[in-house]
């Protein structure tokens, strides 16, 4: 299997380069110490690992008498941008990167990215982040996950949760369900009384990520491992697949999602939570350290939606060190620091999950559930990762799919097949061969 080296791997956007790569560090090499490292991240502020980044940067500065500068771009920019910006004189220090064959490991193939493998070697990172944390900072010469180079570094892990409005819940009289049947069973309720029940939004990706846990539910490893590391041929007609996706149609005609999810993004479905409009809302543990901050007029909890045989989610996005990034050594310097024990606890307490905290020094209760419940899924490798890992097309392709669907201008079955054909494609376009 072999993955084309080449701009054409990677969509480029209508964003300039110029635009974007402006802040870019072009002061020095290595033997030269700056006065900063620039560093490009997409996460929210009030983020749980954004916090434990700029922790790191404090400790960093005391120590080095260098500033870690942070510069927050938007995904879109970073997945679609990607190759340019990086391909330039103007690239960053340090970035955030989506992980996945279809993101970290096509920029991999194309030299982008430095091997850190002599830096994981002098820190013992390795013995940090291990299992299936470390699979997705690992690809081989094809660009495929859980390889043997070490493209980048996780400090954080992820994944969907369900969180439930217990103040809603209990205006209402019903119970959290700890069951798929009460989950259903809960959300006909609420409508039963004029409430939308389920928050997502389908102009980004919350409805296929809601999709893709549904898919998550009823899958096994041999799918799993089908459509992420191209292991034998996807079975599209899946009760995995055609039940998730007859089940959004179905959850869009009862109701349980709004119709007005097509006009909404990320941002608008987590604010509409926050501020207590839905009882229910699936989406990234990325968003925790946001509810425990902001969420001041209900009570709230969550867990996987019930009976899920897979999570959807795993180790976080990687801290990656750009091929041409003027300060190599001091830009690994800094992500020992992230990796630090005190930084990892911290992390562990700010709502974010951590890769090598002491799991007694984490006192947030809700945080403790949150990485013991992540755990419990991936040591027995029970994690799905994110649907459009399998190609870069797939970041937009798929959420594009149900959008027609929450439009009503597609059926399941139609929906279904157009992901099919896009997901072949985006294959063959990344050179995979099967």
């Amino acid at each position: 299997m072999n993955i084309k080296r080449g701009l054409a791997a990677i969509a480029v956007a209508a964003v300039s380069l110029t635009s974007l790569a402006a802040c870019g560090n072009d002061s020095a090499q290595d033997s030269e110490k700056p006065e900063s490292l620039s560093f490009w991240y997409y996460e929210e502020d009030d983020a749980g690992q954004t916090q434990a980044w700029k922790r790191a940067a404090k400790a960093f500065e005391k120590e080095t008498g260098v500033k870690i500068k942070f510069e927050r771009k938007s995904f879109t920019q970073i997945a679609q941008n990607g190759s340019q910006f990086l391909n330039s004189d103007e690239a960053p220090d340090l970035m955030e990167s989506n992980r996945g064959n279809g993101s970290s490991g096509v920029l991999s193939t194309m030299g982008l990215l430095t091997d850190l493998g002599d830096y994981v070697k002098q820190y013992g990172w390795d013995k940090k982040v291990t299992g299936a944390n470390a699979a997705v900072a690992k690809y081989g010469d094809d660009g495929i996950m859980n390889g043997d180079t070490w493209y980048g570094m996780t400090s954080y892990a992820e994944y969907q949760r369900v969180y439930y409005n217990k103040d809603l819940f209990a205006k209402y009289g019903l119970e959290i369900p700890t069951t798929y049947d009460e989950f259903v069973d809960v959300c006909q309720q609420f409508v039963d009384k004029g409430v939308t029940p389920i928050a997502a939004d389908a102009q980004e990706y919350g409805v296929m990520w809601l999709w893709w846990q549904l898919v998550s539910k009823n899958a096994d490893s041999k799918f799993i491992d089908n459509w992420q590391l191209y292991k034998g041929d996807v079975n599209w007609n899946s009760k995995a697949l055609t039940e998730a996706t007859n089940t959004i149609k179905d959850w869009l005609d009862k109701g349980f999602i709004s119709r007005n999810a097509t006009g909404m993004k990320a941002e608008d479905t987590t604010q509409a939570f926050i501020k207590g409009e839905y009882p229910i809302y699936q989406t990234g543990t990325w968003n925790q350290g946001r509810f425990v901050k902001q969420i001041t007029s209900f009570d709230w909890d969550a867990a996987v939606m019930p009976e899920s045989n897979y999570a959807v989610g795993c180790a976080g996005n990687l801290l990656v060190i750009p091929e041409k990034s003027h300060h190599k050594d001091l830009s690994a310097k800094f992500i020992d620091y992230v990796l630090s024990s005190d930084v990892q606890n911290f992390l562990g307490n700010a709502g974010g999950i951590p890769v090598a905290a002491d799991i007694d020094k984490i006192t947030d209760e809700r945080s403790k559930a949150m990485i013991a419940e992540y755990d419990s899924y991936a040591k027995d490798s029970k994690l799905s990762y994110y649907p459009d890992y399998a190609a870069s097309n797939l970041t937009d392709a798929v959420p594009a799919e149900f959008q027609e669907l929450v439009n009503g201008t597609k059926t399941p079955a139609a929906v279904l097949k157009s992901i099919h054909q896009k997901y072949d494609t985006g294959v063959e376009d990344m050179g995979v061969k099967q």
